[in-house]
């Protein structure tokens, strides 16, 4: 699994981790002309139109049904294009300077995060641990970015990360299907690293200050959306809680009550619909 970014790349533009890489346009090829046919076939030939429309449409409701042809090359399309998100879409784009979450918080309260430090692009195995590296290594890693936020009263620190994978639609599917089954998200051993920033208030934020964490698979796009949450303090927490757990009616846990199952929750939906957002414009076609 290669790590490193691909060679001969251009300078990156202001903003973005690596320059656009340009797609190729989409071509189709004219069909030649046909010579004109004898009257006695006129009335063949208009049977086999109704026939072979009938076919055509039977294969298209098909694909409609079974997910086949058009929608797999859109699927392809899509893939395609998130996975170069990572060096050719603005870093200020796929982690906002300031989240807004509205009905975000416990008891359906806002909140605002503001983003205090983002990491340089990198391999996986810098910014995830081994158990979870070895789990996500089936999709491959294409790169890790990562950003740290701060809630607005500046007691929680909250990491989020994206991981471009290098996996087609199957394997997404199946991965997403792993955790689901196996409960993968709610394993602690499985718990994302955090990314702390010197001169920061997230600048004590390590491995034993993590107190919250969600992971989500998605399938629609070639990406792992993770977050993890902490004490902007610094204080060491004994026993982490899976946002799930923590977001739950009547969780007691220090996670629990100070709202940590939310921040890293909430911070992650944002983060992650603005990356849906974000290639939703990048592959809708002009009229």
């Amino acid at each position: 699994m290669d790590l490193t970014p691909r060679p001969g790349a251009a300078p990156a533009p202001p903003g973005a981790y690596h320059a656009y890489a340009e797609t190729p346009v989409e071509t189709t090829t004219r069909l030649r002309p046909v010579k004109a046919r004898h009257p006695a076939r006129t009335a063949g030939a208009a049977v086999c139109a109704v026939l072979g429309l009938g076919l055509i449409g039977g294969a298209v409701t098909g694909s409609w049904l079974t997910g086949d042809s058009a929608a797999r090359a859109g699927d392809d399309s899509v893939y395609t294009v998130s996975r170069s998100a990572w060096h050719s879409v603005p870093v200020d784009t796929l982690f906002p300077r300031t989240l807004k979450g509205d009905g975000a918080g416990p008891g359906a309260t806002d909140r605002t995060w503001s983003r205090v430090a983002v990491a340089s692009d990198s391999g996986c195995a810098a910014g995830l641990d081994p158990l979870l590296l070895e789990t996500l290594r089936p999709v491959g890693c294409e790169r890790l970015l990562r950003a740290t936020y701060t809630d607005a009263t500046r007691s929680s620190v909250t990491t989020v990360g994206m991981v471009f994978t290098e996996a087609g639609t199957g394997a997404m599917s199946a991965l997403s299907t792993r955790f689901t089954t196996q409960r993968l998200t709610g394993r602690p051993d499985l718990m994302p690293r955090t990314y702390p920033a010197e001169g920061t208030v997230a600048a004590g934020f390590g491995d034993q200050q993590r107190a919250s964490w969600t992971v989500h698979v998605l399938t629609e796009l070639p990406v792992v959306v993770f977050a993890v949450s902490g004490f902007a303090d610094g204080r060491a927490v004994a026993e982490p809680q899976p946002a799930a757990e923590a977001m739950a009616a009547g969780a007691t846990t220090p996670p629990a009550q100070a709202g940590l199952g939310h921040e890293a929750k909430g911070v992650a939906d944002r983060v992650e619909r603005a990356l849906r957002r974000t290639v939703a414009d990048l592959t809708e076609k002009p009229a």
